[in-house]
């Protein structure tokens, strides 16, 4: 996996790829020869060693004994797991962890909060730039995890959907078909409502999506997510402008009632 040209590169990733660096300095080898015993390019070898991309176990091992660290090399691998989430993403987990109530509106997508392991799979390895196996399988597992919030009783999640959403498979239609009956698996409990936005007519969603959050501290803050950038609202303006736009969605959404007979219906005909 590499940074993008807009990221820095984490500081884990430089200092592994110096000490790697260091390290054969120190025992006389060269990169050519590093390169060919590990399986990599030398260019790609020198990538990680500048930290452009991220040092692999495989490298961090091989190295390690090619040079004689004893285990020195080796015992960075820990610190090189890759992140759970994008790091301009990471201020919002915290707030969703602890908010009290979660609206959430999409207009492409099933919320992370409801997807099934097989779509945020598909969503992940169709990232760009691709993610390397060990991210995926690393972010399908927080993904995952973070579906633990739903259980919490005195928390309130409402989530409303565009039509489009139900109606765009990113799996197969067995694993579509799962997704649409988990999603009314999810939204049984008293404290979770899923509503369903009708494709027809304009109405101000259509911008994109975003998620209201509201704190024990009785703040309500909001979110928008890009394809590179996440940014969390607290501006007093700003979030009641999206709170306005959220009442006049929901006025247009199907009740949580009417929504469940309409996935079940879609869920039934594929």
């Amino acid at each position: 996996m590499s940074a993008t040209s807009n990221t820095p590169p984490p500081m884990a990733w430089r200092y592994c790829g110096n000490q790697i660096k260091l390290w054969r300095t120190r025992a006389g080898v060269s990169r050519e020869d590093l390169a060919r015993e590990a399986g990599y390019s030398a260019e790609s070898l020198r990538s990680m060693e500048a930290g452009r991309r991220r040092p692999s176990r495989h490298l961090l091992d091989i190295a390690d004994e090619l040079c004689g660290a004893k285990g020195i090399l080796a015992a960075g691998e820990e610190f090189l797991r890759p992140e759970k989430y994008p790091r301009f993403a990471e201020d919002y987990m915290r707030y969703e962890a602890e908010a009290v109530t979660l609206n959430w509106f999409e207009t492409q997508l099933i919320p992370g909060l409801l997807q099934t392991e097989d779509t945020a799979r598909a969503l992940l390895e169709a990232n760009w730039p691709p993610l390397d196996d060990e991210t995926v399988e690393e972010r399908v597992g927080a993904r995952l995890a973070r579906q633990e919030l739903l259980k919490t009783q005195t928390k309130s999640f409402n989530f409303l959907l565009c039509e489009t959403v139900l109606r765009s498979p990113l799996t197969t239609t067995e694993a579509h078909v799962r997704q649409l009956r988990h999603l009314l698996d999810a939204g049984r409990p008293r404290h979770i409502s899923v509503q369903i936005v009708p494709g027809r007519g304009a109405h101000p969603g259509l911008n994109g999506p975003f998620i209201l959050l509201d704190t024990t501290e009785h703040r309500r803050l909001a979110y928008e997510e890009g394809q590179a950038m996440g940014l969390l609202h607290s501006d007093p303006e700003r979030v009641g402008l999206l709170s306005q736009r959220h009442e006049m969605i929901l006025r247009q959404a199907l009740t949580p009632e009417e929504s469940a007979r309409f996935i079940s219906a879609l869920a039934e005909g594929l």
